[in-house]
């Protein structure tokens, strides 16, 4: 469920390169994730949180509003179901025919997000 991800800072103290990376527990598994990809140094955690109780706490900065949609009605558990419980409406209109595509969307998988 969209509700298990988790929000990671982490720090490479050899370059003192932040990074911010959101797992699901299954991801988490995967030590990987906590090492520099280049050199294999073991990456600092500074910071975990679970993604929705940082959503909570900094949409303010954003200048987004936040709502809370219960499963409970009939329209609540559509939602969750058909976005994971997750949703965003977009502040500004986004062309789509006028971005450029680019090679390589075979590999783009939404579930991945």
């Amino acid at each position: 469920a969209r509700g298990d991800i988790v929000r990671y800072v982490l720090k490479n103290h050899t370059t003192d390169e932040e990074k911010v990376l959101h797992l699901t527990p299954e991801q988490e598994k995967d030590k990987t994730h906590f090492t520099d990809r280049d050199t294999g140094v073991e990456l600092e955690l500074i910071d975990s949180v679970p993604l929705l109780e940082w959503l909570a706490n900094n949409y303010k900065s954003f200048g987004a509003t936040l709502e809370i949609i219960t499963d409970r009605s009939q329209e609540g558990s559509q939602f969750v179901k058909g976005f994971g419980g997750i949703g965003g409406i977009l502040r500004y209109r986004v062309d789509f025919q006028s971005l450029e595509v680019t090679d390589g969307l075979d590999d783009f998988d939404l579930d991945d997000l």
